[in-house]
């Protein structure tokens, strides 16, 4: 949705934008090219595989961007310590980016056989192996249900984990998880059984709601009046929490109460965009 990003967005050409999930730098070209290079970007991202790709593809476009390696949750120690005061706009894209699913032993997917890993930040101490083997069954049986969404098998997928244990690996859990479901699930072509179970451990992983709604609290401080928020989510637990967060804060413009959707011509050429949304907000200050 990189069109309705920029429209959405970009409200001045010379402004200052935060993109907090730089990823491998696509949505800050994006930014750069439709302003003619006039604005100034910081890109943020906790992996530093993804930036060092954004690196080399925004070479030529150094002097109006920042790269730096840290959680978008950590955004306002970023700006202080850049020294900057206020920006026009900040630009979420939560989720697994592409480089991560395909990238070697980070562990992410469940069609391929690597060290249960997850983790979007490689130095973090806690990976979803740790979690698999350590959790108690009660404490597992919470993330699959919460964060997983798995409201009629988390029980019985996280006994099945906990009487396959040691889980070292994609494969083993891919394993553990069928163990606990019925064939019928199993053998569903539309979705794959893991899916759910695999959204939860990451989720736990990176913390990822959490840190969501704490980011959103700390943007007001460094937006100008008339600067936007535009943030994609790909879950219902992610879009809930943006939705809540504007809807019940009166120092934002909602702008997006119905949430913008790929259209049909993107899901054709990008079919993980099929369940993204995009909400934007506009702060109007105190």
């Amino acid at each position: 949705m990189v069109e309705e990003i920029l429209s959405y967005l970009i409200t001045k050409k010379d402004g200052v934008y935060v993109d907090c999930t730089a990823g491998e730098g696509g949505h800050i070209k994006a930014i750069l090219e439709f302003t003619n290079s006039k604005a100034k970007i910081i890109g943020v991202d906790v992996d530093y595989e993804v930036l060092e790709i954004a690196e080399q593809r925004l070479k030529d476009l150094s002097d109006n961007v920042v790269l730096i390696k840290s959680s978008y949750k950590d955004i306002d120690i970023v700006l202080r310590g850049l020294d900057i005061d206020k920006v026009d706009g900040f630009l979420m894209d939560l989720g697994v980016s592409t480089f991560q699913l395909k990238g070697e032993n980070r562990g992410f997917t469940f069609t391929k056989d690597e060290p249960l890993d997850m983790r979007m930040d490689t130095e973090a101490k806690k990976d979803a192996a740790y979690i698999v083997n350590n959790y108690s069954q009660e404490e597992l049986r919470r993330i699959i249900f919460e964060y997983g969404e798995e409201k009629r098998f988390a029980y019985s997928i996280s006994k099945s984990i906990i009487k396959s244990r040691p889980i070292n690996t994609t494969q083993d859990l891919v394993s553990a998880i069928r163990k606990g479901l019925p064939s019928s699930i199993t053998h569903d072509r539309h979705r794959h059984f893991a899916t759910k179970t695999f959204q939860a451990l990451r989720i736990e992983v990176n913390e990822e709601l959490k840190n969501i709604e704490e980011t959103l609290v700390k943007f007001e401080n460094f937006l100008n009046t008339g600067a936007r928020v535009a943030v994609i989510s790909f879950h219902s637990l992610e879009d809930r929490i943006i939705k809540n967060f504007f809807k019940n804060n009166e120092r934002y413009n909602f702008l997006t109460p119905k949430p913008i959707l790929p259209s049909q011509e993107e899901i054709k050429y990008n079919s993980r965009s099929r369940s993204a949304k995009l909400r934007v907000a506009e702060y109007i200050g105190v």
